[in-house]
């Protein structure tokens, strides 16, 4: 059966069990309590109906959005990984071109102030516009974009129901995919559960998160914190030392300083949570390191000093933390317990197309 078949057949579905449900009130959607979170950030011009997420989550899965309908978001944020494109050091875009980053995961990202690894872009929605237009990635212009959805007999009269009738354009369709992205949240590993007295971490697993939180060991709280507010990141942007630049202008890839204009931003990229991030090698920007093992390795013995290295990398004029093989193990077995199997296997947030 076509795609386009199959829009039709998915439009119809939806209205006789009411996922979009014609004149009546959108229906908020059900966030769940989170314990130790932060309170979450909404954004006051998009405000998230489970209509709307519906919506947007099969814009996020569909090739409408590419030019030669082959891929679409999911292609590089695949769910099993927690929406990153592991294991790929970088992505495979429009015919074949390959990005010069690695591919961040996707969930709670209502918390961050910016995205992307050089924070380029200021809210989940612009986040959106970056790879439909990207010749790199999904390559096709907002034009085209606006008119396949306008002329869809699926998608139009969605649209309408989400957000009255207006024009179909890159505005709304960004606002539709980021209810999407913004219901994405992850907040169910053996760590959250151990949290309120539902599980229980092993000695090994206990001994690794005290490691983190040990300013003379491990001290990965400063900033990936998982105690006091559980995101697993500060949001924000920094030089761990991968490099050993001496000079802000050495630097190839200037992250945030690309950004910013600004020299003391230079080298500097944003902060990845701990969560899932066992599911999401490799790692760094560039990921050069394959494993846990190599990270853990790095901030252990392989620590740079360059410019503009973050002040919180207190262990650098040593090269790194110098753990002990017992210790670097303890780490790597607490950070298994961030990974949120309910969240890669939510059926809400798999592919509606299967």
């Amino acid at each position: 059966m076509k795609r386009h078949h199959q829009l039709i057949l998915f439009g119809i579905v939806i209205l006789i069990i009411g996922g979009f449900r014609s004149k009546e009130p959108l229906t908020p959607y059900p966030f769940p309590k989170l314990f130790l979170f932060p309170t979450m950030p909404f954004n006051p011009d998009n405000t998230v109906s489970k209509e709307g997420a519906i919506l947007g989550r099969y814009l996020f899965y569909d090739t409408i959005l590419s030019a030669n309908f082959d891929m679409s978001c999911a292609s590089c944020h695949k769910q099993e990984y927690a929406f990153s494109d592991a294991p790929n050091q970088f992505s495979k875009g429009n015919l074949n071109y390959i990005t010069k980053r690695n591919t961040l995961p996707l969930f709670n990202l209502a918390w961050y102030p910016s995205y992307f690894w050089d924070g380029r872009a200021a809210t989940i929605e612009d986040q959106v516009f970056h790879p439909v237009s990207d010749s790199t990635e999904l390559n096709l212009d907002w034009e085209t974009a606006a008119k396949r959805i306008q002329n869809s007999e699926f998608y139009r009269p969605q649209f309408e129901l989400v957000f009255g009738k207006t024009k179909i354009d890159s505005v709304i369709i960004s606002k539709a995919i980021g209810q999407f992205l913004r219901t994405l949240l992850s907040y169910q590993s053996k760590f959250d559960m151990a949290l309120i007295g539902k599980d229980t971490l092993t000695e090994q697993e206990h001994y690794g998160f005290g490691l983190l939180s040990d300013q003379t060991k491990g001290n990965c709280l400063h900033c990936h914190p998982t105690d006091g507010a559980v995101l697993g990141t500060t949001t924000r942007f920094s030089n761990n030392g991968i490099d050993m630049y001496w000079k802000p202008e050495f630097f190839i890839d200037k992250g945030l300083g690309g950004i910013t204009n600004k020299t003391t931003d230079i080298g500097k990229f944003k902060i990845p949570s701990l969560r899932n991030v066992a599911l999401t090698a490799p790692y760094m920007h560039d990921g050069r390191f394959q494993t846990l093992e190599e990270v853990i390795k790095f901030y252990s013995e392989g620590v740079n000093l360059s410019a503009n290295i973050d002040p919180k990398m207190t262990h650098a004029h040593n090269g790194g933390m110098c753990l002990s093989e017992t210790d670097q193990q303890a780490i790597i077995a607490f950070l298994y317990t961030l990974t949120d199997s309910v969240f890669i296997t939510n059926p809400e947030f798999g592919n509606p197309f299967k």
